[in-house]
């Protein structure tokens, strides 16, 4: 089913060829996942439908416990008394420098915000990195150093690493793992799964900026962009100031691969509820939405490394926003749609023109190697 697949142009019941749609896809859900490419594409990276697959056929099948379901951002643990949030993530990035951040702040700050989404404090840091033989010391050095600032920055140690180097041709230059621990609040817990009719949906600012700025920098299309740069930036602290100022929030994810509308399709599908956008209030620059115009894709499924998405009580949505307008990461965050109850697993877009659209998750990305 396209993103694109036309719904209605009303906000009353579905007409029955409309139901029959929504029956479709609903149908397709409840199917096992089943990998059916017999060799790995770059689609199975990219943080769709063909990933989600690949992870829930392949990986959890083989890997199932109760710390690692439900997935999410970070496993949450228990050790003791204390409740320990734990994530890893690898990056790919291409290419390595670009304008805003490099492969290595770009590293930190990804396994940061996975934690931070889950209300977790974040500690301590593992990196890992795979090296093309050939590749520049110089270039290293300066990846190093942004990885050094970002942890300062997001108040975190690396404590721990490892290094392979492998055969030039073989590596694409440089590879970074990320792990990351962080200490839980005992007296919170946040999912998805908990979102309810009447809850808001926010997001902390702008939206793509971080994959267009990627693909600009590849030199792969005709726009000029100077003032566009990756948002790639910790969000720790404005985390911790939304989850201070307001007791209604129901779940927070970052916006990485997928982009947003791959979010709010995992939190439709986890609460079984529908979850309605409106697109003349979603933040979006001028450079990113003309880019993605050229592209044919919607920015609301382009990555960001510097936005979450928050669920949050109906009734504290002014306050949430309030407060997360408070804090620099959070100066343009929005309120972008609700949640609602019909037809539940589903998201669906009010365009600007006056209709009503799927907001489907995507197979794969239309951006590949953004993180």
């Amino acid at each position: 089913m396209s993103p694109s697949e036309r719904v209605s142009t009303r906000t009353d019941q579905p007409t029955d060829r409309e139901q029959q749609v929504l029956d479709r896809i609903e149908k397709a859900r409840r199917r096992k996942p089943k990998v059916r490419e017999e060799r790995i594409t770059s689609a199975h990276g990219a943080g769709g439908k063909a990933t989600q697959t690949l992870v829930e056929a392949v990986f959890l099948d083989a890997f199932r416990n109760p710390a690692l379901e439900p997935l999410g951002d970070a496993a949450q643990l228990t050790v003791g008394d204390a409740r320990l949030a734990m994530t890893t993530d690898s990056f790919v990035v291409s290419p390595l420098f670009f304008p805003g951040g490099t492969i290595g702040d770009l590293a930190v700050n990804g396994t940061v915000n996975d934690l931070a989404v889950t209300g977790a404090t974040p500690l301590y840091l593992s990196c890992g990195f795979i090296l093309e033989e050939g590749f520049p010391v110089a270039d290293l050095r300066r990846i190093v150093s942004s990885m050094t600032a970002a942890a300062e920055a997001a108040g975190v140690m690396l404590v721990t690493g490892d290094t392979k180097v492998v055969g030039k041709g073989t590596g694409d230059g440089c590879y970074i793992n990320t792990t990351g621990i962080g200490v839980l609040d005992p007296d919170r817990a946040l999912g998805i799964e908990t979102a309810c009719p009447g809850d808001a949906v926010i997001v902390s600012g702008p939206v793509g900026d971080h994959g267009i700025t990627i693909m600009l920098a590849r030199g792969e299309l005709d726009i000029e962009a100077d003032q566009l740069e990756s948002d790639t930036a910790p969000l720790h602290d404005l985390c911790r100031t939304l989850l201070d100022a307001v007791p209604g929030v129901r779940a927070m994810r970052d916006a990485t691969r997928g982009g947003v509308a791959t979010i709010l399709n995992e939190v439709a599908q986890a609460a079984q509820v529908s979850v309605v956008v409106n697109e003349n209030t979603v933040p979006v620059r001028d450079e990113v939405r003309g880019a993605s115009e050229l592209l044919g894709i919607d920015p609301l499924y382009v990555a960001c490394e510097g936005r979450l998405v928050a669920i949050v009580d109906g009734d504290k949505a002014n306050d949430a926003l309030a407060a997360l307008r408070q804090h620099p990461l959070g100066t343009d965050a929005a309120i972008i749609g609700h949640v609602g109850d019909d037809p539940p697993g589903m998201v669906l877009i009010n365009t600007t023109f006056g209709g009503t659209r799927i907001m489907d998750l995507l197979v794969g990305d239309p951006l590949p190697r953004i993180c």
